[in-house]
């Protein structure tokens, strides 16, 4: 089947629609993800677009640089490598009002709120028009994503990232509502009622999202919200607990508790700081059917797991003063004391805190020089700098690396990628075993990471490790035989699962979306 852009500009570009939301957290990246998995099963060149995303969960391009997590995803399910063009402006709190602002996958400047706004955003259209128009002349479809809500009258004149950028693009939109948390024909009518008319005649469909309960008692509502507004609903989607595609805001993590499983022979806690980023680094450890992954911000919480990771974090330095002010250190500690087959892992950030010394002589985490005390678990310190580490890297577990792993001896494959600003070396007249022997992407070889010599506490700046369907495996087996347990061996490959979600939700979302008119919607027609 071959489809064609109609729209007015045919000749030189695909076509664009765009996905909006009430507001943050209604499904809009999931959503997005789901029309590019379709589109691409349809046959088209289809690609991902968000002008503006504020993330701490982020993506290293094949090229080596950064952009917004969920439109990496999004750019897999189309089945193409992600550039930075798919997400020309990522920002990166750091707290007190203050972003990294990172253009084009480097960062740019700290900015804060005002300034960003003041003086960043009237400069932008060019930059976010350029790397949009760059993605249409090479796709049939570009499918945009919103950001928050296109109602928020106070940021409405300097936005790059809704209404004005559908305007520029002269995108049809989709709005996207929650039903999961009540009030979805208020958000939908109220959203409208904020837009200038210029903006409204945009919308030319609703998407009611996370629904749970019979649909017929709905549809006198859905009636209505036609007749109200003469814009059509295009679906509604059912509740999908299964989804198993990365999220993109760690506010996620809110119900993860919900989720817990009981009675796993493993227990994983992660310990969830303010700025944590990258959360989705373990997602294929909760998928273990012998793990369970908690993610917990208090003291009280830690329990006796067999695994503490401390995870990757925006701002190091701060979220070890959130660890120290809420007694996580010392909890941790007494955790560690209290049997000797607890491991504690540091990614990243988390593997910043666990060595001796931390120096920000630039301010280049906060804007302001700092510096601190490690928890002191390895005999490494790390000093930030102004240049950054975005990389993707592949390598071999080293030959001495004192982790446990089974079956042992064996040099276990790993693949992943690196994000930071600090470089991290031995103590002077100290020792430590690496843990990888990796090759960067530009083709620099070198050993990676640091483990105590029982292997008990280790850390790494690969993120995406536990990716390695080989290494998580013999990690958590490795594990197990220390408790006694029998181990697994392989059981499932991380990228074939993710591959099988892409088109799980595809199929779920064809099934209740009206996707001929979602087709006529985006002027795609049928040659």
């Amino acid at each position: 089947m071959i489809w064609k852009y109609s729209g007015n500009d045919s000749k030189q570009a695909g076509a664009v629609l765009m996905v909006q939301g009430t507001a943050s957290d209604v499904g809009k990246s999931v959503i997005v993800t789901a029309l590019c998995r379709i589109f691409k099963q349809d046959g088209l060149r289809t690609a991902p677009f968000k002008s503006q995303n504020m993330a701490l969960n982020s993506y290293v391009t094949p090229d080596g640089l950064e952009i917004g997590r969920a439109q990496g995803i999004q750019a897999e399910a189309c089945g193409i490598p992600a550039t930075t063009d798919m997400n020309p402006v990522l920002i990166k709190p750091t707290g007190d009002m203050h972003s990294q602002i990172v253009v084009h996958g480097k960062p740019f400047q700290h900015l804060s709120a005002v300034s960003y706004r003041e003086n960043f955003l009237p400069q932008a259209k060019p930059l976010v028009m350029d790397a949009l128009n760059r993605l249409r002349a090479n796709n049939d479809i570009i499918v945009m994503e919103g950001a928050g809500s296109p109602a928020e009258i106070n940021l409405k004149h300097r936005d790059i990232v809704n209404m004005n950028l559908a305007g520029w693009a002269d995108a049809p939109v989709i709005l996207v509502a929650d039903i999961d948390r009540g009030g979805v024909f208020a958000f939908l009518v109220g959203t409208l009622e904020l837009l200038d008319p210029e903006e409204k005649v945009r919308v030319k469909g609703f998407i009611i999202n996370k629904f749970r309960g019979d649909l017929s008692l709905l549809q006198p509502g859905l009636d209505w919200l036609e007749q109200k507004t003469g814009i059509p609903v295009l679906g509604v989607l059912p509740f999908m607990s299964d989804l198993e595609i990365e999220a993109e805001d760690s506010v996620v993590l809110d119900s993860h508790h919900s989720r817990v499983q009981t009675g796993r022979d493993l227990d994983i806690v992660i310990i969830r700081y303010p700025r944590i980023s990258n959360f989705t680094d373990f997602d294929a450890l909760a998928a273990e059917l012998d793990v369970s992954v908690r993610y917990v911000d208090k003291a009280a919480d830690l329990g006796t797991p067999d695994i503490i990771i401390l995870p990757g974090t925006k701002v190091t330095i701060g979220d070890l003063d959130f660890l120290r002010n809420r007694g996580i250190d010392v909890a941790i500690q007494q955790v560690m004391e209290s049997s000797s087959q607890i491991q504690l892992v540091g990614i990243c950030g988390g593997y910043q805190m666990l060595g001796t010394r931390l120096h920000d002589p630039e301010g280049i985490e906060s804007g302001r020089p700092k510096e601190a005390e490690g928890l002191g678990w390895l005999p490494v310190s790390t000093i930030f700098t102004s240049g950054k580490t975005t990389v993707r890297v592949h390598g071999v577990t080293e030959g001495n690396q004192p982790v446990t792993l089974y079956p042992p001896g064996k040099r276990v494959p790993v693949e992943g990628f690196e994000i930071h600003s600090g470089n991290t070396v031995c103590d002077p007249g100290a020792e430590v075993a690496h843990l990888f022997n990796i090759k960067r992407a530009s083709g620099e070889e070198l050993l990676e990471g640091a483990a105590r010599s029982d292997g008990r506490v280790f850390g790494t700046y690969l993120h995406d490790l536990f990716n390695s369907d080989e290494w998580r495996r013999a990690w958590l087996d490795g594990v197990r035989m220390s408790k006694g347990l029998e181990p697994l061996g392989q059981t499932f490959s991380a990228a074939l699962r993710k591959e099988a979600a892409f088109d799980r939700l595809a199929e779920h979302v064809r099934e209740h979306l009206d996707m001929e008119r979602i087709y006529e919607i985006a002027h795609l027609v049928r040659k």
